[in-house]
This record gives C-alpha cells, structure tokens and sequence, in this order.
C-alpha cells in the first residue's frame, strides 16, 4: 500500500552507525548464498530447500507442519511453480514424458520435443502411475498388482531394482519430506513408509473404499484423500499419521477422483467420475461440499503456470474444462478432435502444454494451453494412466503425477 512520505526531519544516524547496518547487510547475504549452496555441487538439499526465505512483502504467519519448506507466498501455495522455474536438482534433467501402460506393463517415454516414443521401459504388472519423489531425485512406477514401485533415474531414464510394496495404486509425501504415503486401495489402509527405502513406518486402516487421490493444506498439517468406491473423503492428520474426519458425498453414486488445493489455500477441488464436476470443499471446516458440473467423467486436475486456472480433464466426454479460480466457474471447453478418453498427466515446464493420457485409447495428447489446440496424438501402450511430464518447477514434491510447491 503507497502513503504519502512524513515531513517529519528525524535525525541522521552516525556514519559509524551506517556503516556498521551496511556491513550487517553484505553479511546476511553471504551467509544467505552460503546456505544456498552447502552441499557445494548446487543440488537441492533438504536443508537447502528450508534456506529458501518468502520475501518480505510475501511473508504471512503460517503455522506450517514442523519441518516443511517455509510458504513462499501465503496468496498463492504454487509461487514455486512458475514457468521453468527449475530447481538445481532438476534443471538438467532431458525432458521426457513417462506414460505408464497399465494393462502393457510397461512405461511409454516420449520425446516432448519430436512427440515420439524413443523408449519402452518394461515393469511390474499394472502400473497405475508415475510419481516425483520428495526430493526429485526418482521417479517411482506404481505397480500396483505386481507390488512393487519401480524407480526410474530421470537424469539417465533407466530403470531400477524393483522395491516390494503391498498395492501401490498411489503414491504420495508428506510436505516435511519425512514419509511416503502409499495409497493401497484394495488393502483399505494409508501406509506411511520411509520415503527412500519404502520400510512401513505407520500403517492406517481406513473404513472406506478406494483411498486414491490426495492433496496436502497450505500448511500441511492435513491432507483430503479422496475414497473412488465408496464415494467418500477422508481428512487426515499430517504429524499423527490418523484419519480425524470423514464424510460421504452428497450424491448418489459418487466417485471421487484427484483433488487439488487452491492458490490461496482456502479450498479443495475434487473430481467426481460420476458427478461430472469438482466438489468444492472447505478443507478447515470439513463441511458439506457443493458440486460444480464441468463435464462427463471428471477426472484429472491440474494447475496452469500462472495460477490463474486449473485444468479438468472429463474423460467421459474427450474434454479439457478450463476452470477459472478468480469466477469460480469454467472459462471455457477444449474438445479433443475424433474424441478421446483424457485422464490423468500434468503442464509443462514452461506452461504451454497440458499432457494428457488417453485411458481408453491406447494414446497421449498434448495440448497447447494457449489455444486448446491438440498439437499431437501419440500412440502407447495399452491402458495409458497416471503419466508424469518432467521435471518441473517447484522445490519439492508432494506425489501423484507432480503435485510441486
């Protein structure tokens, strides 16, 4: 906010008084690049990504989870995430879509720039995703029938041992980084697991059906689950790993699918197959949603570069809604031309692609969000789902196909 300047003449503090603030000044900000660059090699480390300060005029009392990289703007959770915004971790990484088959068992890595597959990568039975690490260092594949994740090196893209893990259908991390949370849906449990060995750390039984899809509040102190057969959400406590609150959907048949906070951190988005639109949902008070309808089948949510709009693909229709988060409704519709089945992917780095796979069609899409013009339909395996499109910006990940802040 601009005031008018006083008038009032205050006294000039003493040259040693100045010159004393100036050298406190050229300190802090080397010992400010000094944090920065600790691990001397220019890679993001925990510690790292903690040194990251909000700026001034951005910096708001948030009560964030113990551990967790400090908000950089309390008006928007996605100020990390701007156009290649690119962490030192990442920066250097080939850009490469990974598309996980889930009835080919196999994982499709296209090329963003020649939009071919320029490798096949072959893995457990039924990978259902392709998610970013805490720290973006691996891509883990979630085989959620062959129990195992696979990790994928995306400096290099080849692929890793397997790890054991009990139906993987998800995969998120908590914002502190200190737990992975594998959504096991047939098993109907949360389990927290060491996010780089994978060793169950807590398991939480869930009464419903088809723990899915999650999001984590601005501070993190708690995330939605979304429950896909059961038409339920679940509120869950970040730091004691418990289910607090639950509730069924107002309406017959629902089917929960992703779910997405808003820039401000003051509402949930969750996508409902049946329903065909976003339940809206005040995550603090945990109240009874209200529905906005965007179009059949809606499934996948993903957050424009600027903040400003939020994706929805509705697979049941071979549509992009483009929800406007200032209106609170949708903007406008993308239909993909001969149809399609869009599911679940992400943005590009620079923002002006929105990567999509095709479920049922046995293909990818790219869209330029510029025009919601499809600008390529690549052919992949069978059942394409949950691909990730990397890297990315922002300084960490929460899971899913990149959830980045």
């Amino acid at each position: 906010m601009n005031t008018a300047p006083s008038r009032t003449r205050r006294p000039r503090p003493a040259r040693s008084a100045r010159l004393v603030a100036a050298i406190a000044v050229v300190a802090a900000a080397l010992a400010g690049c000094g944090a920065e660059h600790a691990d001397g090699h220019g890679k993001q480390s925990r510690e790292a990504v903690k040194a990251v300060k909000p700026a001034p005029d951005k910096q708001q009392t948030v009560n964030g989870l113990p551990g967790m990289p400090p908000v950089l703007d309390s008006k928007d959770i996605y100020a990390a995430d701007r156009p290649n915004k690119l962490s030192a971790q990442v920066k250097n990484d080939p850009a490469r879509i990974y598309v996980p088959n889930t009835q080919s068992d196999t994982v499709s890595v296209i090329d963003p720039k020649t939009f071919e597959v320029i490798r096949t990568i072959p893995v457990g039975r039924q990978p259902q995703h392709v998610v970013p690490s805490w720290d973006m260092k691996t891509l883990w594949v979630n085989n959620d029938k062959g129990n195992t994740l696979t990790p994928i090196d995306p400096k290099t893209g080849k692929a890793g041992k397997p790890v054991p893990v009990h139906d993987p259908y998800n995969l998120y991390f908590t914002p502190d980084g200190k737990h992975a949370v594998v959504m096991a849906s047939m098993d109907r449990q949360l389990v927290f697991r060491d996010p780089h060995t994978m060793k169950i750390q807590h398991t939480e039984p869930v009464s419903c059906y088809g723990v899915n899809h999650a999001d984590f509040s601005k501070d993190g102190r708690y995330f939605i689950v979304s429950c896909e057969f059961s038409g339920e959400l679940l509120k869950v406590d970040t730091e004691k790993m418990k289910v607090v609150q639950q509730m069924k959907l107002p309406y017959d048949n629902a089917k929960p699918q992703d779910v997405k906070l808003s820039p401000d951190g003051k509402t949930f988005y969750i996508a409902d197959m049946n329903a065909d639109g976003l339940w809206i949902l005040d995550g603090d008070k945990f109240t009874k949603p209200t529905l906005l309808p965007t179009g059949k089948g809606a499934h996948g949510l993903y957050v424009s570069r600027d903040s400003k709009y939020m994706y929805v693909s509705n697979r049941g229709e071979g549509t992009i809604s483009v929800f406007d988060f200032a209106t609170g409704k949708v903007a406008k519709k993308w239909r993909l031309p001969n149809g399609g089945s869009p599911d679940m992917g992400g943005v590009s780095a620079d923002g002006n692609t929105l990567w999509l796979s095709g479920r049922y069609n046995s293909e990818v899409y790219a869209i330029d969000t510029r025009t919601g013009v499809q600008i390529a339909r690549i052919a992949v395996g069978s059942g394409p789902h949950g691909l990730a499109v990397w890297p990315q910006p922002g300084r960490y990940s929460l899971g899913h196909t990149g959830i980045f802040r």
